[in-house]
């Protein structure tokens, strides 16, 4: 059984499948086209990506890609723990800039769906994090794009201890002001 929760930012969902534990471990159906579609959703998921940040403190965004290749994420949290965080770059959504951040982890089996038009990044919480996720079309790196994961006017209160680790693509990500998004709110 899934249960899902809206979220502040139209569109984004929080859902947590139902585990069966035993003396062995634990089940965890994490994805069913049915059940994501009798709740409105009925993407198409063309890929999975796994990651591994090996520290504590790693950012991975603010990433997206524009279209004809835009991305839904349906994105979970393996082993360790995330903060996960999307911002809406829709032109014309009420929400446009704002950001929303949710822990997953192994341990909660939280998952969070993120629709076309926002932004994606995340913090690892603890070492040797693993990230799986879903994605509605197919890398296409002539169709990426990046907001800066410290930008002032998107305001992200990341859950860090100490300095980030970046990528150098990460830190050198423009800033929200100024961009020009292919992204139009559909209300």
């Amino acid at each position: 059984m899934l249960q899902s929760e809206d979220l502040a930012l139209n569109g984004v969902l929080k859902t947590v499948a139902h585990r069966f534990g035993d003396h062995r471990g634990f089940f965890q159906e994490t994805y069913s086209h049915r059940a994501y579609a009798a709740m409105g959703i009925d993407v198409t998921f063309v890929q999975d990506n796994h990651s591994l940040s090996a520290a504590t403190g790693t950012i991975r965004g603010l990433h997206f890609q524009t279209p004809p290749h835009a991305q839904a994420k349906l994105v979970r949290c393996g082993r360790g723990a995330i903060f996960d965080v999307a911002v809406d770059i829709r032109l014309g959504s009420p929400t446009y800039g704002r950001w929303a951040g949710y822990t997953l982890s192994a341990e909660n089996g939280v998952q969070l769906y993120i629709p076309v038009g926002f932004a994606h990044g995340f913090a690892t919480l603890e070492p040797d994090s693993e990230i799986i996720y879903k994605c509605s079309d197919y890398y296409a790196p002539e169709t990426e794009g990046a907001l800066r994961w410290d930008d002032p006017d998107i305001g992200i209160a990341w859950p860090l201890t100490s300095a980030p680790v970046l990528s150098e693509k990460d830190a050198a990500a423009p800033l929200l002001a100024g961009f020009n998004s292919p992204f139009t709110f559909e209300g």
